[in-house]
């Protein structure tokens, strides 16, 4: 598997007609803040594949019942959040997550509810910010919107957009979404891909602006639009070297910074892969299967990816790899690193990636609100030692 990384020892981007050249090893993170405080959720995309025992994948609409049934179950557990993505494709139920999050908020008491993502180039921002704000009146401050381009591009022939515009399309959404937020009554220009809109009122309005988000795989690009913009980020972080990721969180805090924006509001997120059991070694011998049977089935859609071998699945699960596997303890320690490596606010542990059977995955939940959740944070609430970084230039 091919994933992206920041090399060299200086990054020169163009945004905005703003040039950002930035010495990595220059850099330094000053301990300002310190926060005691992180949180920990779980993302999904509501996988339909099919299970290892049984060779068949399970219907849509049981994948979603059971969707609901876990993120009830994570809100009772004490987990923070949960996220669901948005696909157009077989082996993925959920194709509307704002639907999804709407159930969810209706059974739920405290866990904060999010998109992950909601893939703009391919919807109307007016619609999706009337959507969450609707969701909103039924979980006051707990609805966020994870802003996305979409790593899987079927919408794109579905809705009758050009993939050649992939990027104009998600900048001008997003733009015109953070100014519907910002504002009830909208003025907007026309653009290539939005109307204008002269003096019209957007409602239903939330209390408070609603929490947005953009996530990247690993794009320098989207860290500079999401730091300019004042917007909190999500790293996809599925393959590789956690610490391959540093440059572009250090590139993300210093545009901030220089653009004049609060790192304190902006919290700097993960979302990985990871899977729990009781048993450390039966939680990896079953994760095995679901894992490849994913990455093969990318790397026949996307050439910079190939398929998994079995070694290549203990590296990634191993000390320096980047997918979350075994028990209680193993996982803890693992997201500890990584929160710390990054110098994160919160992670999404995905669970699981491709079908699992239900029982398991509960159980999984289980462990994770019971005894991973508490474990993190009660490290970093002793120790101190995860930082709401500012970065400066050292001179």
């Amino acid at each position: 598997m091919i994933f992206t990384r920041l090399t060299p020892m200086q990054v020169v981007l163009l945004n905005k007609n703003i040039y950002y050249i930035i010495h990595l090893q220059k850099i330094s993170m000053r301990k300002e803040q310190l926060i005691m405080n992180v949180e920990l959720g779980i993302s999904t995309f509501g996988e339909t594949t099919p299970l290892e025992k049984t060779g068949k994948a399970i219907s849509h609409d049981e994948r979603i019942r059971n969707l609901i049934e876990e993120v009830e179950l994570a809100d009772q557990v004490g987990i923070d959040a949960y996220a669901i993505g948005e696909h157009h494709r077989k082996d993925f139920a959920v194709s509307a997550p704002e639907i999804i999050i709407a159930m969810a908020a209706a059974k739920t008491k405290q866990i904060h509810l999010s998109s992950a993502t909601t893939n703009l180039p391919t919807i109307d921002p007016i619609r999706v910010f009337e959507q969450y704000a609707t969701i909103d009146a039924m979980a006051p401050g707990r609805i966020e919107i994870m802003a996305g381009r979409g790593s899987f591009t079927e919408a794109f022939d579905l809705f009758g957009y050009d993939l050649d515009n992939y990027d104009e399309l998600f900048k001008e959404k997003l733009d015109m979404l953070v100014e519907i937020n910002r504002n009830e009554i909208l003025d907007w220009p026309k653009g290539k891909f939005t109307p204008k809109v002269d003096h019209i009122g957007i409602y239903p309005r939330p209390k408070k602006p609603l929490k947005i988000s953009l996530a990247t795989g690993g794009n320098p690009n989207s860290t500079i639009r999401a730091a300019e913009m004042g917007l909190s980020i999500v790293y996809a972080i599925i393959g590789g070297q956690m610490d391959a990721f540093k440059p572009l969180v250090q590139l993300y805090r210093v545009v901030a910074e220089k653009t004049g924006h609060k790192l304190s509001e902006m919290p700097v997120s993960a979302h990985s892969w990871g899977w729990l059991s009781d048993d450390k070694e039966k939680a990896i011998k079953e994760y095995f299967y679901p894992t490849k049977l994913l990455v093969d089935t990318i790397s026949k859609e996307r050439p910079q990816w190939t398929g998994m071998t079995y070694e290549q699945y203990l590296e990634s699960i191993g000390e320096n790899g980047v997918i979350f596997v075994g028990n209680a303890d193993t996982v803890a320690d693992k997201i500890i690193k990584m929160m710390e490596v990054l110098g994160l606010k919160r992670f999404y542990l995905h669970l699981p990636i491709a079908s699992m059977p239900h029982k398991d995955v509960l159980k999984a939940i289980e462990i994770y609100g019971k005894e991973v959740v508490p474990k993190v944070k009660k490290y970093f609430k002793d120790k101190s030692k995860l930082n709401d970084f500012s970065i400066k230039w050292k001179e």
